[in-house]
Formats: C-alpha cells, sequence, structure tokens
C-alpha cells in the first residue's frame, strides 16, 4: 500500500498538506501540528549515513524507512523517528519537549477516531475547571519516562484551579531516554500507528483497531452519558486481557438503574469480568478491574489480574502486590462482617469501598493498599458519590448468560423478605428453573 500513496507524500511539506486535503478524501484527519511533526521526521532521517541534515523534500526511501521503522520497527527504530519528530538536533532536549509531542499525539489520536467515526459509541469529553483529557494521558505516558533517575518525569499537583503540570520539565532527555521510554510506554507507538493507519488510510497496517476502542453496549432504548471519554477508555482498556478487549456492555448505572446496592448486585453478579467505575462528588474519577464474575458471599474472590486505577485527577493504575488475595469482595444481609463491595486492603480499611448504604464509600491506603500499592483514589478518605457504572469486558459465555436467568429476589435476600412481609407472593416461583445453588 506504500507504493500507493507515495506520488502523494513524497515531497515538500506542503505537498503534504496538499495531499491531506479534502480533495485526496482525506480531509482534515490530522491536525497540522500532527503533519508538521510527521514530515520533520521523514525527512531528517538519514538512510545513506552521509547526510549533514535534514533534506528539503521527502524521498521516496525516507518516507519507506520511515514508515517501516514506526509501523513495523523495533523500540530502537521507532525511536529514531520519534526522536526526529520532536527535535532538529541531534543534542539532549528538554523533558518539556517531549511532552508538547506527546500532548500532539495524544490529541492527534482523539482527533483522527472522531474524525474517522471510530469512536465506537464513546465520546470526547472536557471535564470543566480540569485538565483536559489529553493532557492527563499525555502526563501519564509522560511519567513512564525515567530522567536521570529521577521517575516519574512529569507529575500532577493541584492548585487553586484545577491540576498543573510540575515536575522536572527542565531536565535534559537524550535518544537513549526515548527508546527506554518507547520500551516502557507502548500506548505511545500505538498511537502513532493509529496517526499513520486512520490519517492516511492505510489497509496493510497490522493495528486491531477493535481491540484498542471497545465497541459500547448499551441499552439502546435509554440515553447514557457515561463519565469515561474515549481516551479514558483506551487507558484502562489497554491494560485488559486482550480477549476482553473489544467489547464493554454496561451491567448497571446508578443513573439508569437507581441508587440500589440491591440492584448493583442483581446486575453485575455472575456476569464474568467488569470494570467498576466510579465519580465523588469532588470529582475524582476512580475504580477497578474485577477479572473474575462478583459472588454474593462473606469471603475474598478473584486473582492476580485484578487492578484498581485512577482517571481523575490523574490516570495511573495499581496492580497487585501480593502481599494478600484481597481482590474482591462483595456482601449483603450479614451482621458481623462489611455488608457492600470492595477491592483490595482489608475489612473496614479496603482500597475502594462501596457501602450498602449506597452513595457512601472509602478509599483508605495510609501510605498504599496493601493489595494493590494504590494511593487514596477519592478526594476524601470517606467520600460520597452520585456517579457508578459497572461494565461487563469482552463476551459473556453460555454459563453467564444461564445463571443470569435469576432475578434480583434471587440474590437479595432482605428484598425477599420485604416481599413476603408486605404479603405479595413471588408469581414467577415455580415457573423458573431453579438456580444451581439452591
Amino acid at each position: 500500500c506504500f507504493s500507493i500513496i507515495l506520488p502523494h507524500l513524497t515531497g515538500t511539506l506542503s505537498d503534504l498538506f496538499t495531499y491531506l486535503s479534502p480533495q485526496s478524501h482525506v480531509g482534515e484527519a490530522l491536525p497540522a501540528e500532527m503533519v508538521t511533526r510527521l514530515f520533520e521526521g521523514m525527512r531528517r532521517v538519514d538512510v545513506t549515513g552521509k547526510t549533514k541534515g535534514p533534506s528539503e523534500r521527502i524521498s521516496q526511501e525516507q518516507f519507506t524507512v520511515s514508515m517501516s521503522h514506526l509501523l513495523k520497527g523495533n523500540a530502537e527504530e521507532k525511536s529514531l523517528v520519534i526522536w526526529k519528530m520532536i527535535s532538529a538536533t541531534e543534542g539532549p532536549v528538554k523533558a518539556r519537549e517531549v511532552q508538547k509531542f506527546t500532548e500532539d499525539l495524544v490529541g492527534s489520536v482523539a482527533h483522527v477516531l472522531n474524525y474517522r467515526q471510530e469512536l465506537r459509541g464513546w465520546t470526547q469529553k472536557q471535564a470543566p475547571g480540569s485538565l483536559s483529557r489529553v493532557q492527563v494521558l499525555a502526563a501519564q505516558l509522560c511519567s513512564e519516562m525515567k530522567l536521570q533517575g529521577k521517575c516519574p518525569a512529569l507529575v500532577l499537583r493541584p492548585w487553586p484551579y484545577g491540576e498543573k503540570l510540575l515536575g522536572p520539565q527542565q531536565l535534559d532527555c537524550d535518544r537513549t531516554t526515548v527508546e527506554d521510554w518507547v520500551f516502557r510506554a507502548p500506548l505511545v507507538t500505538t498511537f502513532l500507528s493509529v496517526v499513520i493507519q486512520q490519517g492516511f488510510l492505510l489497509l496493510c497496517s497490522s493495528l486491531d483497531l477493535a481491540t484498542l476502542v471497545p465497541e459500547r453496549q448499551v441499552d439502546q432504548e435509554r440515553e447514557f452519558a457515561s463519565v469515561l471519554d474515549v481516551l479514558s477508555v483506551i487507558y484502562i482498556n489497554s491494560h485488559l486481557p486482550r480477549e476482553q478487549r473489544h467489547r464493554w456492555r454496561l451491567l448497571f448505572s446508578s443513573e439508569l438503574h437507581g441508587h440500589s446496592f440491591a440492584q448493583l448486585c442483581g446486575r453485575i453478579a455472575h456476569w464474568g469480568p467488569c470494570v467498576v467505575l466510579l465519580e465523588d462528588r469532588d470529582g475524582h474519577v476512580f475504580g477497578g478491574f474485577a477479572s473474575c464474575s462478583w459472588e454474593v458471599k462473606p469471603q475474598f474472590q478473584g486473582d492476580d489480574r485484578c487492578f484498581l486505577f485512577s482517571i481523575c485527577p490523574r490516570m495511573a493504575l495499581y496492580t497487585c502486590t501480593g502481599y494478600n488475595d484481597h481482590y474482591m469482595y462483595l456482601n449483603q444481609g450479614q451482621q458481623t462482617i462489611p455488608n457492600g463491595l470492595g477491592m483490595g486492603g482489608q475489612h473496614n480499611y479496603f482500597g475502594l469501598w462501596i457501602d450498602v448504604d449506597f452513595g457512601k464509600g472509602h478509599s483508605k491506603a495510609k501510605p498504599t493498599c496493601t493489595t494493590y500499592n494504590s494511593p487514596q483514589l477519592s478526594a476524601q478518605e470517606d467520600f460520597r458519590f452520585e456517579k457508578m457504572e459497572v461494565w461487563a469486558v469482552g463476551d459473556a459465555s453460555v454459563t453467564q448468560l444461564a445463571k443470569n436467568t435469576k432475578s434480583v429476589l434471587d440474590v437479595d435476600p432482605a428484598a425477599r423478605a420485604l416481599l413476603e412481609v408486605s404479603g405479595r407472593t413471588r408469581h414467577s416461583e415455580g415457573l423458573r428453573e431453579v438456580p444451581d445453588d439452591q
């Protein structure tokens, strides 16, 4: 496919912009900043080893080598082109220049996915009074960079009007640093592949967009706006097992299904791996990935594939430490042990806790959660929330579909007892198959 677009792309920067025009059916697929970076990166590639500076035009050899490095190359080859997209010199650059490149890259991904209508049901959104999700994700990717023994390279700190980027942005980084960063942060090269594939409509790319942006499935009869935008979904999705990345199905939303712990249990039990998501009243967005089906029982469950994460005000992911196996917990109707949903930590001291008194929770970590090494995820240790979502990921198995013929009365003894006390009957009793666990 390179031979198809080579005649249009090789040449000057104006030639490249001409190719990226409405008449070529590519239109405004890529922001001008990213087109310029791609052009500069290509023309600075020295294919002969004898060039003293960047060429004025892109040769076919430069284009082919650049595309081959970016799409098929190893970390060293990819970092070579990335370095030339960042800097016009061979010497060290400031970390802030890498940060600006990363923001341009992340912004270009959001732009081209929206332009090509590849959001797969998700949206782009900007929370008022805070950094954009583009800046937050770029900061997370840059935090993977090690600068002279300092890590993270860029961090987020609170300030009076939301969040502000701070950190050792004045420090220098060289080619070796960038190469190590490309290896540590695979989303960087994945995003470049998205920009190239979707920007230039390359059909030969090995990138599987379906595993990058999962299909969003929600009851079509209900309007629903998730607290997640497409970039947040991509970040979480990139850490899920590969076989579960292609589809997210909404199981529970407090907005659609009410502020009810009984509804939560009835809708999420036995549906396989899922993502739990909260937004507290201070605007912090966080949650966890449950690698196994939720079961209502007084014991811990799950395995070491579970993790906790934060989306706002910063993006971060926290995996298992091996200290204990308190991965998941879901319980109700008990008098001597906690009733609620929890992940990590221990009874009454969870890394993430949703109380049976729906709308209340806590995230306790002094200094971090023993199970996931996560800090306090919420703005306040004991928090209140209005929005909660649970998404099943991947495809439901036949067994899961069979188990979920239960009504909420099967999993909520309190609701069943209330029905009986009120003198009402269970009209479905005797008409449905008896659940296996009964």
